[in-house]
């Protein structure tokens, strides 16, 4: 008998809806995964069911278990963790980490999940790929002790960076977005807490993290004589425009991309994809993280939380999806 399963596809851009799929049979290789929560990414997935991402990005966005294409219908999403159900007898009763999208059991090979340490609660595990993204930008970036550091932007990506770098000694850490709700986040990271118009000045590194244009202007202008702006976020089909004239050259101001897609060049001949999210879910073993969950919802309520969370109406950091079955 063919087993099924529940997934949450897009239909068309800004329309959401669960469908009955039917699974592979496993191979000798394979894992069956139960789902027990997933995460959302707010600014990626937003902007894809937005119907957001542009042509010429379709290949970068796509997730490493998406079905469909861009801009849809189509089964997007990489925040998944679930208990090993069948599959290697190391891996059964396991839970598990996997960039598989929001469906109540799938399967997949064995080498594509990451077993969760024993000390990582489950509903903190689904942070495992935005503290990934945030090593790969402290990486990129590769702060000094005594650093002056500033996170424009507290989403789910600025947060994890803001704590990441709140353990780097002497480091002074400054965590600031237009949300003063954010304050109380701040503070369970470790670090202070501003709004755009009170952001102190002369910071060695600014990260980036808003998705807005004022976000990276400001971002600019915190920044002290050659200091770097290392630039997170994801804009799809917008256009920014930056003041490349005032302080840019005389100050010799640095922008740097960073993207969780490419290991750092810094760390490329030590760590690969594996062995990274590896390091983020020991990571996750600090309780810290859980100040972005913030919001939890059914699975079969998806498609009328997606477009919620993409208008705005639910201020989440990392909205969990959660699974009965």
């Amino acid at each position: 008998m063919a087993r099924t399963a529940r997934a949450f596809w897009v239909r068309s851009p800004g329309v959401g809806e669960v469908r009955e799929v039917e699974l592979p049979e496993p191979g000798p290789g394979d894992v069956v995964v139960r789902a027990l929560c997933s995460g959302i990414s707010r600014g990626t997935e937003t902007l894809v069911f937005g119907g957001g991402v542009p042509p010429n990005q379709y290949g970068v966005m796509r997730a490493p278990f998406q079905e469909g294409d861009f801009p849809g219908p189509l089964k997007y999403g990489y925040l998944n963790v679930g208990v090993v159900e069948e599959g290697p007898g190391e891996l059964v009763g396991r839970t598990v980490f996997s960039l598989f999208p929001h469906q109540t059991r799938f399967v997949v090979p064995a080498s594509a999940v990451s077993a969760v340490p024993e000390g990582v609660p489950a509903a903190r595990a689904v942070l495992a790929g935005t503290v990934e993204t945030a090593i790969n930008a402290l990486w990129d970036a590769a702060p000094l002790v005594g650093d002056r550091v500033t996170v424009v932007g507290a989403g789910m990506v600025g947060c994890c960076v803001a704590r990441l770098l709140s353990q780097v000694p002497g480091a002074r850490v400054q965590l600031v977005d237009v949300d003063p709700r954010r304050a109380a986040t701040a503070r369970r990271l470790g670090v202070d807490f501003a709004r755009p118009e009170e952001a102190e000045g002369d910071r060695d590194l600014v990260f980036h993290t808003s998705a807005t244009e004022a976000g990276l202007v400001s971002s600019l202008r915190l920044l002290h004589v050659e200091g770097e702006v290392v630039e997170l976020s994801w804009y799809g089909d917008r256009r920014v425009i930056l003041p490349l004239g005032e302080d840019f050259h005389s100050h010799r101001l640095t922008v740097r991309a960073s993207q969780v897609g490419m290991i750092s060049p810094a760390r490329r001949s030590r760590y690969d994809h594996a062995a990274r999210l590896q390091l983020a879910l020991r990571l996750l073993e600090d309780p810290a993280f859980d100040a972005l969950l913030t919001g939890e919802s059914p699975f079969d309520e998806l498609p009328a939380v997606l477009p919620r969370l993409a208008s705005g109406e639910l201020a989440a950091l990392c909205h969990r999806v959660v699974y009965e079955n």
